[in-house]
């Protein structure tokens, strides 16, 4: 599997990301993480086409805990396989065990947006003894059924298009405009579209029929959740254009009891992480002292 490092000057001088560089290797590939503080253990992963930059904001807020972010394989500073085709599902889970295992990662607390949700929440399915609570950000749990023609125009948009425009993807998704150095940022990991075959694959991986790979896993970590018993944090946003209303989807879903906590984050888009971070480290603070008392906001 042919890889590529994006030049370390393209992470020069980002807005508010001055933290320590860490890797771990996975099939001859470097997988960078953000690992920062000490106590319990918070895992945040990022979904399709951010990366860990777009956790900095929870950083300040969760000082007393151990506050871990990778960037998946193809995004961020991890390394990048150049052909799309290479991207699976079980790629992508496989190197997150891999993460896991290596960092020796256990009672953890696991915070998931986006495709983060589908691999995160798939990994507790496969491995819930691993997690002590879980907190769900605009994410999904799709099980094969058929995709609607929006999206079925976003897995083409992004599979052909010349050069993916990640920071105006990002700008889209979002309910506030957000400043030029911010969406740099974003474009940061990708100096030209031999970089971009993570991004370009992701929504092609979302499973849009029951034989999809990706299936068994979802249904296994519906199950899962379905009997929940550990503290469950559902927050979303109001503002998300892409996966708005889905949070009921996991109101019903995990059972209904006082450890289960909903929130809606006001007036922030899909990428809620980069629009209200500190309000969220707030709440997953709270939340994991067992000090949230509120069912909705």
């Amino acid at each position: 599997m042919e890889a590529i490092r994006t030049p370390s000057d393209r992470f020069e001088n980002l807005p508010d990301f001055n933290f320590k560089e860490n890797y771990v290797d996975f099939q001859n590939m470097r997988m960078h993480y953000l690992d920062e503080g000490e106590g319990e253990v918070i895992l945040a992963l990022h979904g399709e086409p951010s990366w860990c930059f777009l956790y900095r904001k929870f950083i300040p807020g969760l000082k007393d805990y151990r506050f871990i972010a990778p960037d998946f394989l193809g995004f961020g500073k991890s390394d990048k396989p150049v052909n799309w085709k290479e991207y699976s599902y079980k790629l992508h889970l496989d190197s997150l065990v891999n993460f896991c295992d290596k960092l020796q990662l256990n009672n953890i607390t696991l915070v998931v947006q986006d495709w983060g949700g589908l691999l995160g929440l798939g990994l507790l399915g496969q491995q819930p003894e691993r997690f002590k609570r879980v907190v769900i950000l605009n994410t999904f749990l799709p099980i094969g059924k058929k995709l609607k023609l929006p999206f079925k125009i976003w897995v083409w948009f992004a599979r052909y298009h010349p050069s993916l425009p990640v920071g105006k993807l990002i700008q889209y998704a979002s309910h506030e405009t957000l400043p030029k150095e911010v969406l740099n940022a974003y474009d940061a990991p990708y100096p030209n579209r031999k970089y971009k075959a993570g991004a370009r694959a992701f929504p092609s991986l979302v499973p849009g029929n029951k034989m999809n790979p990706a299936v068994p896993f979802m249904k296994k970590a519906r199950e899962v959740l379905s009997k929940w018993d550990k503290p469950a944090l559902v927050l979303f946003s109001d503002k998300d254009k892409i996966l708005g209303g889905l949070e009921k989807f996991f109101y019903k879903l995990i059972p209904s009891s006082n450890k289960q906590q909903k929130i809606i984050i006001k007036n922030a888009g899909h990428f809620l992480q980069e629009e209200k971070g500190e309000e969220i480290a707030q709440y997953i603070d709270a939340f994991i002292k067992g000090e949230l008392n509120i069912k909705s906001k």
